[in-house]
C-alpha cells in the first residue's frame, strides 16, 4: 500500500531514494483519483524492491504540486535520480501504467 508523504519527507522519500519512485499526486474530492488510487497500491505490492509508490494530496501539499506543475490530477509522477523523468495525467488501467513503467525498472 502506497503511503501518504508530505513536503517535509518528500526529499527523503522521493528525491533520496535509490529506487525509482512513483508519485500520485492526487485530491480527496477528484473521482478519477479514486479509480487510480487501488491500482497505484497493487503497484506498489507488485513491483516492491523495484520502485517505491508514494501519495501526495495536492490539497495538503499545494507547494509540492505547484513545484512539479501538477495542473491536473491524477498524475503520476515518476522520479529517478532525483528527477522527474515521467507524467502520466489521468486515470489509465493497470496494465497501461505499468507498461509505462518498464523502462524505469
Amino acid at each position: 500500500m502506497a503511503r501518504d508523504v508530505t513536503t517535509e519527507e518528500f526529499q527523503k522519500e522521493v528525491l533520496d531514494n535509490p529506487l525509482p519512485v512513483l508519485v500520485d499526486f492526487w485530491a480527496e474530492w477528484c473521482g478519477p483519483c479514486r479509480m487510480v488510487s487501488p491500482i497505484v497500491d497493487e503497484l506498489g505490492t507488485d513491483l516492491a524492491g523495484k520502485l517505491d509508490v508514494v501519495k501526495v494530496n495536492v490539497d495538503h501539499e499545494p507547494e509540492l504540486a505547484m513545484n512539479y506543475n501538477v495542473t491536473g490530477i491524477p498524475l503520476l509522477g515518476v522520479f529517478k535520480g532525483g528527477e522527474l523523468v515521467k507524467q502520466l495525467v489521468g486515470a489509465r488501467p493497470k496494465a497501461a501504467i505499468q507498461s509505462e513503467l518498464q523502462e524505469y525498472l
